[in-house]
């Protein structure tokens, strides 16, 4: 009974895990390819970018609810950093929530470029809503003020921005509707497992798949964050939604947002622009959850908005838009995947099992021969494994150095138990939107990392992109 519940779970899984080995490998060769057709082609930089072709002011968005702890010294380090002439930071909080309202007044105080709206509701609602008043409290200031905002851009309450960003999106956006930076999570020093591996997970993301995403010309998903859109086809989307921009009833606003673009024909690029320092790139930087139970909570979201909601809500893009088609499958593809995974977890220890009762009994165990399919699955699932651990360490390398490179190992599994334990509370969840739950605003506790003079350097919050 053993041996035939092990070489059943074992070879479901071998074929599940095979068939996602393949689909990664593929995205590899095809960024590797694109990399060596570039050759040594000059990377775009601050020093290269074009000069703006028009004028107009910058708009920061950030929604915030219950964020009293980080979104003041947000708001005070991109007002320090940003080198900019002409943005204004609007803040869009709930009248229930005094200790965020306080925190916001207390920097709008001080600067005029910060700008607190209020909304009506109470919150939570969905960040999408929060965007929505205000977009339109930015519409009521360029009508009073005449003045005509050129570039909206979407950042979170914990983000550290990067200086060089506004003047990066003031000049792409003449010639893109939509710009996305990379996000670099940012490594907790007291959670190096949990935090950590979104840093893994971003390193390789935002500096290889994305990138073949857009080479593909399939639609490029928005993180939410670091991104600039331009007004004039956010305004066609409200138009066909009734006067709000984003989509209030959405848990993964951003996500879908990109590829609704991409759709009215917005042309879009993923940006990595080379700063003054060598090897850096302007990016977004910001700590991501630090326990389990918070990166659970938010994967689940996640999980529900992209994987199950997001299919119902958005399909499969045009007919035969296979470059399109495939991402999204990609992008569905993560509870099947945890399924694989969860078979593969009990099956390694069933199979050891059986191994350990043949040896006990004296009976000799011919597993590989009596399954040969299974045994070369095996091999090759351990190959794959083996490229794409190597290339983890290789972007996080990259992206942090060679120790977080080496974290990068344990962290693959964490990575894999948080999804395994996020995947049925994102089912459920779905289950509960499609009985007519209302979303929800599921937000996780956030952190602002120091960074006083007296920090010492080398810290993660001065962790750097490079390559």
């Amino acid at each position: 009974m053993i041996d035939a519940f092990a070489r059943e779970t074992l070879l479901f899984a071998s074929v599940g895990l095979f068939i996602g080995g393949v689909d990664d490998l593929l995205v590899d060769l095809l960024f590797l390819g694109q990399r060596l057709r570039q050759g040594r082609r000059r990377r775009l930089s601050i020093a290269t970018l074009p000069p703006p072709r028009s004028t107009g002011r910058i708009a920061v968005f950030v929604a915030a609810w219950d964020e009293a702890a980080v979104i003041g010294g947000m708001l005070s380090t991109a007002l320090d950093r940003y080198d900019h002439d002409d943005y204004r930071i609007y803040v869009g909080v709930y009248p229930n929530d005094r200790e965020t309202i306080d925190a916001v007044v207390a920097v709008a105080e001080r600067d005029a470029r910060v700008r607190m709206v209020i909304g009506r509701r109470d919150g939570p609602t969905t960040k999408a809503d929060c965007l929505n008043t205000v977009w339109h409290a930015m519409r009521r200031d360029d009508a009073r003020e005449a003045v005509a905002t050129k570039a909206i851009v979407l950042h979170d309450a914990e983000d550290v921005v990067h200086a060089q960003e506004l003047r990066v999106f003031d000049s792409l956006i003449d010639q893109y509707e939509v710009v996305q930076l990379p996000v670099l999570p940012l490594v907790h020093r007291g959670s190096r497992l949990v935090s950590g591996h979104y840093a893994d997970e971003f390193a390789e993301s935002h500096a290889k798949q994305i990138v073949v995403r857009t080479a593909l010309g399939a639609g490029m998903p928005l993180a939410g964050t670091g991104c600039a859109i331009a007004p004039d086809v956010l305004a066609m989307i409200a138009q066909a939604r009734g006067g709000d921009p984003f989509d209030a009833s959405s848990l993964t606003e951003d996500y879908e947002l990109g590829l609704r673009l991409a759709e009215l024909g917005a042309r879009g690029i993923f940006a990595r622009v080379a700063t003054a320092d060598a090897g850096t790139v302007v990016a977004v930087r910001a700590y991501f959850p630090g326990t389990m139970r918070e990166s659970v909570r938010q994967k689940t979201r996640w999980m529900t908005g992209i994987a199950l909601a997001g299919w119902d809500r958005t399909g499969w893009a045009r007919p035969r838009a296979f470059a399109d088609h495939w991402m999204r499958m990609r992008d569905r593809r993560a509870p099947l995947a945890v399924v694989v995974l969860a078979v593969a977890y009990v099956a390694m220890p069933l199979w050891a099992m059986s191994l350990v009762i043949h040896w006990l009994i004296g009976e000799p165990a011919s597993h590989a021969s009596a399954y040969p399919t299974a045994f070369w699955l095996f091999v090759a699932n351990a190959a794959l494994l083996g490229w794409r651990l190597a290339l983890r360490m290789l972007f996080t390398g990259r992206s942090y150095g060679f120790r977080e490179a080496l974290w990068s190992l344990p962290r693959f599994v964490v990575g894999n138990l948080v999804s395994l334990i996020a995947a049925p509370n994102a089912v459920l969840r779905y289950i509960g939107m499609l009985r007519g739950a209302a979303p929800v605003w599921d937000k996780t506790r956030h952190e602002f990392p120091d960074l006083s003079p007296a920090t010492p350097p080398g810290l993660e919050c001065e962790a750097a992109e490079r390559g």
